[in-house]
């Protein structure tokens, strides 16, 4: 930039300017109102505001010889991962910001006096966010205000949940306004279970060991008590998925429903490290088979306790375990349902005989009952 633009430019912001020397170094006395400006520092950066930092020139800082930037760590892999995998299910990433107003983290858990902003850069951003669905949930609002009902947004990012170390937790979360479109077949309206299929992707695609999750209706109040769950391993909580609660929607200005899910990726467990073979091919030229069960089990056992233990009741012939079917009517007693089953097995080195199948079959029985407490529905 010519010097005579730069004098200009600061003589309209308020500032004296005089060349002197033979270098005809430039001599600027800031403005009385202007006592945040000290070096030489501050003089460019007025200049490139009116100018435009667009045309700054950049430089790359040199390099030793032989440079390697640093190998990911196991958290910004995973991020990266989670992010890919979200996208490939249809969600749109967002970025927003790491601070939310209190009134938005009180109905989300938090807004903790020890959360509060000292100085915030606006009046609505003055708390930390305990979880980024209040900021997702805002976003995908105002898209739907805008006409784009059915949104899709997810946001890898920091959520606070105190002022500790361990406080900050890397999560991923997505949220859907499920609106589908007015069809004259009318479209199903998505539920639960089409955002624990996300969820379920999601963490398979980061390598958790999904068939070990267990299921959990524990959920902080911001999920709809019925129509939510948590997956854990052991005591960690994996996620949480379902549908937001009506109080929590309302208290930001969001209509209902909305489905979302959070993943807290810190709590996976540590990928293993990979051996340098890779396991032999199985070819399998037995034709598998399929049997159906139903079960009578209390109305609060969760589904994935009887796919759980039908799955280990015989791990070599068994290989695939679907749920099917709920019943909970007439036919039941008070506080009973009726989960039915599709149980796969795989013979390996002969085909099955009768005696197999009997076998097989009173295995999965017994172990249901034993993990359920439940009967067999004749």
């Amino acid at each position: 930039m010519k010097p005579t633009r730069v004098r200009a430019v600061l003589k309209d912001l308020g500032f004296e300017t005089s060349a002197e020397g033979e270098g005809k170094k430039l001599i600027v006395q800031p403005p009385t109102w202007r006592r945040d400006v000290e070096g030489s520092a501050d003089l460019v950066e007025e200049v490139a505001r009116i100018e435009g930092f667009d045309k700054l020139p950049t430089n790359a800082p040199p390099r030793a010889a032989g440079f390697r930037p640093p190998p990911a760590s196991v958290g910004e892999s995973r991020t990266r991962l989670a992010r890919r995998a979200a996208a490939s299910q249809g969600y749109n990433e967002a970025i927003t910001w790491s601070f939310c107003s209190r009134a938005q983290a009180q109905a989300f858990g938090g807004g903790g006096e020890e959360m509060l902003v000292a100085n915030p850069i606006a009046s609505d951003l003055d708390c930390m966010r305990p979880t980024a669905l209040p900021q997702l949930l805002v976003a995908a609002q105002r898209n739907a205000d805008r006409g784009f009902d059915d949104a899709r947004l997810f946001e890898a990012g920091p959520a606070y949940a105190n002022t500790n170390d361990s406080g900050q937790q890397r999560t991923l979360t997505a949220v859907w306004r499920a609106r589908p479109p007015r069809h004259w077949r009318a479209a199903p309206q998505p539920d639960i279970f089409d955002v624990k299929r996300d969820v379920l992707s999601v963490l398979e695609a980061l390598g958790a060991p999904v068939a070990s999750l267990q299921t959990s209706n524990e959920v902080p109040a911001h999920w709809r008590p019925g129509r939510t769950g948590a997956l854990k391993l052991g005591p960690k909580v994996v996620a949480y998925y379902g549908e937001i609660h009506p109080r929590a929607l309302k208290a930001i200005n969001v209509e209902a429903p909305a489905l979302a899910f959070e993943i807290f990726l810190d709590a996976l467990p540590a990928p293993r490290a990979k051996g340098r073979t890779k396991a032999p091919l199985e070819k399998l030229d037995l034709q598998p088979l399929t049997r159906d069960f139903a079960f009578i089990v209390d109305d609060g056992t969760p589904a994935a306790d009887v796919v759980r233990a039908a799955l280990g009741a015989d791990k070599q012939l068994i290989t695939d375990v679907n749920l099917f079917d709920v019943y909970r009517g007439e036919r039941m007693s008070a506080g009973k349902k009726s989960l039915a089953i599709e149980v796969t097995l795989q013979p390996r080195e002969k085909t099955l005989t009768d005696a197999d199948i009997e076998a097989a079959t009173a295995k999965i029985v017994s172990a249901v009952m034993k993990a359920t407490g439940g009967t067999l529905r004749g």
